[in-house]
């Protein structure tokens, strides 16, 4: 495994910054018109199954989006439904905005249960279409402070980031948004 992403992250470091927002495409406008990142990448009603939530099988259904800001991946996550999750924990406890920084692992139970021997919990755990299942973590601050994710970094991961990353390498700001697959 390499010690950094194919975008430039380092392994076991920060991958991603993410926010929920309440209108995905306003989001998207914000970062791409005052932040100059993009092209956003859409994935529509990511609705798996198999989530899970606080220790009890959840269906929350959000619409992401993942662009880039230099080598930073950031994700917008607009929750679609009220069903219990991380997102509308996030919501009801302060409103929309951060929400988590994503980190990338070579083995997510591994790195879950070094954090869990540090006092933190898992807080959510879903499969995801890059390969492997994401981990939510929460230290008792997740709400407040946000979450930590734990993002399986396989090949799927890295070559799609990637190529997010690439697109966004002297980008005009021409088609600021695409389709995630």
């Amino acid at each position: 495994m390499t010690k950094q992403l194919g975008y430039g992250q380092p392994m076991e470091g920060i991958a991603q910054t993410a926010f929920i927002v309440p209108d995905l495409h306003a989001a998207i406008d914000h970062w791409v018109s005052n932040c100059k990142a993009g092209p956003f990448f859409v994935l529509d009603h990511f609705l798996v199954p198999g989530q899970n939530y606080r220790g009890a099988e959840s269906q929350a259904d959000i619409t992401i989006a993942m662009g880039f800001a230099g080598h930073m991946l950031i994700e917008l996550i607009q929750p679609l439904d009220d069903h219990p999750s991380v997102y509308k924990e996030t919501k009801e406890h302060r409103g929309f905005g951060f929400h988590h920084f994503g980190l990338a692992c070579a083995d997510v139970d591994a790195s879950s249960l070094e954090y869990q021997k540090r006092g933190y919990v898992e807080a959510f755990r879903a499969s995801v279409p890059t390969g492997g299942e994401v981990v939510y973590l929460d230290d008792g601050n997740g709400p407040q402070w946000g979450f930590l994710e734990l993002l399986p970094v396989t090949p799927g991961m890295d070559e799609t980031f990637t190529r997010f990353w690439q697109a966004s390498q002297d980008w005009d700001g021409s088609d600021p948004v695409r389709s995630f697959l």
